[in-house]
């Protein structure tokens, strides 16, 4: 059985096939984080979907370089961490994929900006099904295309509108991708985002109403 804990904003720690794999893991300056970085003890994977300050490249490298855990993000990013002291960084491009540790790691994606490469999403997989985090992304068509081929179990979708989609439009990329589970992230942590999943929510359930909603709160967990 696995595990997804919300860490805040668009940061996960999920325990699966016997790992910790962290994504986008902003906690220092995080209002929404529900643990330190120090309070991370071990990870084996940290997937970092792009350098912008609220996803957390500063406390992949702190945890990384701590714990020994690979970094994981598209190639320049991966570059900037091996010069930052990270002894175990992994630098995929879109499209790829990789076994890390025993988890299949495929990167995809997303429409966005970044300062290193491009941003991307992730869809990783421990052996008890994949997990696709979208990154921050709008909504693209290929979606459907990534849920035909890469089939995720669990899509981890950003709602909040503004630097991402808002919440039709993300209803709409869980209806492209098909997940049987569907978590919001990336919402409430600033004014300009949608302060609930309220909307989110009730879209999903229009479009796609075989796909079950979990709206997790920061600190709360998800089994899987």
């Amino acid at each position: 059985m696995g595990k997804i804990s919300y860490l805040g904003h668009s940061a996960f720690e999920i325990l699966s096939g016997g790992k910790t794999i962290l994504v986008d893991p902003w906690l220092t300056g995080n209002p929404a984080a529900a643990k330190k970085a120090s309070e991370i003890s071990a990870a084996d994977l940290i997937l970092v979907t792009h350098d912008h300050g609220d996803h957390g490249l500063q406390d992949a490298i702190e945890i990384a370089t701590r714990t020994k855990a690979s970094l994981v993000g598209i190639y320049e990013l991966a570059v900037h961490a091996t010069s930052m002291g990270v002894k175990d960084s992994v630098g995929l491009n879109i499209g790829g994929t990789a076994n890390i540790k025993g988890v299949n790691v495929t990167m995809v994606q997303a429409f966005h900006s970044s300062g290193k490469g491009s941003p991307v999403g992730f869809i990783f997989d421990a052996g008890e099904g994949g997990i696709y985090h979208l990154g921050d992304t709008s909504l693209f068509q290929d979606m459907k295309l990534i849920g035909e081929i890469y089939k995720p179990k669990i899509a981890l979708v950003p709602v909040g509108g503004y630097y991402t989609m808002g919440p039709e439009e993300a209803a709409i990329a869980v209806s492209f991708i098909k997940p049987k589970v569907a978590i919001p992230m990336h919402y409430k942590t600033f004014p300009v985002l949608a302060q609930t999943a309220e909307r989110f929510v009730k879209h999903v359930k229009e479009k796609a109403p075989e796909v079950k909603l979990v709206a997790i709160k920061p600190g709360e967990s998800y089994e899987f």
